[in-house]
């Protein structure tokens, strides 16, 4: 039998014992990383609506149905979201819960000590009025900012980064998220990997139960080339890296 000790170590949380926490940036008093990723000006942007511009086009469902009806779904058809859906979803997932924005840790999900490490990154493909493309979402500005036009060959190397989940293909909005350890690392030194990914689940979550909430599924996807997506976002690989995917769309 293998021996898995060192993988399932790192599910543990003994680690925390054997760091001494005074040594964090946060305690050295090393100002703390941006919450959001700085970015060229003069890329453009697309201001998204407001919740309260958003809300009357988003159906009411009780959580109970939402919880009951969600299950990955990979067959998606060609209705596009409008871009109310897609602002509602973005709010679900790394909304800022203040509409005034002046408390950038405070998100619709939970996140170990509110560092919230994730970009969001999305493969446009049928979004009403926002043409095809890759963009990130800012949620201090509730905003999204393109990045480049995509085709017909990106989204097979899209597919093919996945290890050729051919579904993604089909959805009308691919969501990526990207870490960026050292907001979670400031605080918390080797602690703070095993966190991340346990927000990672957070953020998916609640993916799930907004899609319920408005006719559209999603599947949560682990399963990627790292090299071959950090090169589609354009990220280093290691200041910040993907972590976690979910394709989009109506069914």
């Amino acid at each position: 039998m293998q021996d898995f000790t060192a993988h399932r170590n790192f599910l543990k949380d003994s680690l925390r014992k054997s760091i001494d926490f005074r040594n964090s940036d946060q305690n050295r008093g090393v100002p703390e990383p941006p919450p959001q990723q700085p970015l060229a000006q003069d890329l453009p942007r697309i201001a998204l609506p407001q919740k309260k511009d958003w809300q009357p086009c988003i159906p009411k469902t009780d959580l109970i149905s939402a919880i009951t009806n969600r299950k990955s779904r990979r067959s998606f058809n060609n209705a596009p979201l409008s871009i109310e859906e897609l602002s509602f979803l973005l709010w679900a997932t790394q909304g800022q819960r203040n509409a005034d924005r002046r408390t950038p840790h405070f998100r619709t999900v939970p996140s170990a000590g509110a560092r919230h490490s994730f970009e969001t990154y999305l493969f446009i493909q049928r979004v009403e009025t926002i043409p095809a493309g890759l963009y990130r979402f800012l949620p201090l500005s509730g905003e999204i900012v393109f990045l480049y036009a995509s085709d017909q060959m990106s989204t097979s190397k899209l597919a093919k980064a996945t290890f050729g989940q051919k579904f993604i293909a089909s959805s009308a909005v691919t969501f990526v998220w990207t870490t960026v350890p050292y907001r979670m690392e400031w605080r918390y030194l080797e602690a703070a990997h095993r966190v991340i990914l346990l927000d990672a689940g957070h953020v998916c979550q609640n993916l799930y139960l907004a899609c319920e909430n408005i006719g559209a599924g999603t599947c949560a996807i682990a399963a990627y080339d790292q090299e071959a997506m950090d090169a589609l976002l354009g990220v280093d690989g290691k200041d910040e890296f993907a972590v976690y995917l979910a394709p989009v769309g109506k069914y």
